[in-house]
C-alpha cells in the first residue's frame, strides 16, 4: 500500500493515541497491527520506536477487545477545541 506522507504522519500518530485501538488504525488505513509496527520502525528513530512498544505492549486500550469501557469518542471536559492549527477561546 503506497501511504504518502500525510497518512504515514496520521498513522503514527493514531499509533501513539492511548484511546486509539489498532482495529481503528486498520479500519480506516488497511493496516493490521503488524503493519503499524513494522511502519512505526521504518519511520522512527530506533530510541523513540523502543520507547512506543514500551508504551503500548500489553496495554488494554489499544485492542478492542481488551477494552473494559464502551467503545466511542473520549474527550476530557477541560479539552479546548482546535480550530485551524489554533487553540481557541473559551
Amino acid at each position: 500500500m503506497n501511504l504518502g506522507v500525510i497518512e504515514i504522519d496520521r498513522i503514527i500518530e493514531m499509533a501513539w493515541e492511548d484511546r486509539t485501538t489498532f482495529e481503528a488504525i486498520e479500519h480506516q488505513f488497511k493496516l493490521n497491527e503488524q503493519e503499524v509496527i513494522k511502519l512505526m520502525r521504518t519511520q522512527m528513530k530506533p530510541k523513540s520506536f523502543r520507547l512506543w512498544r514500551a508504551r503500548v505492549q500489553g496495554r488494554k486500550t489499544k485492542h478492542q477487545k481488551l477494552r473494559s469501557f464502551e467503545s466511542g469518542r473520549f474527550k476530557c471536559s477541560r479539552q479546548r477545541q482546535i480550530t485551524h492549527n489554533k487553540i481557541s477561546k473559551r
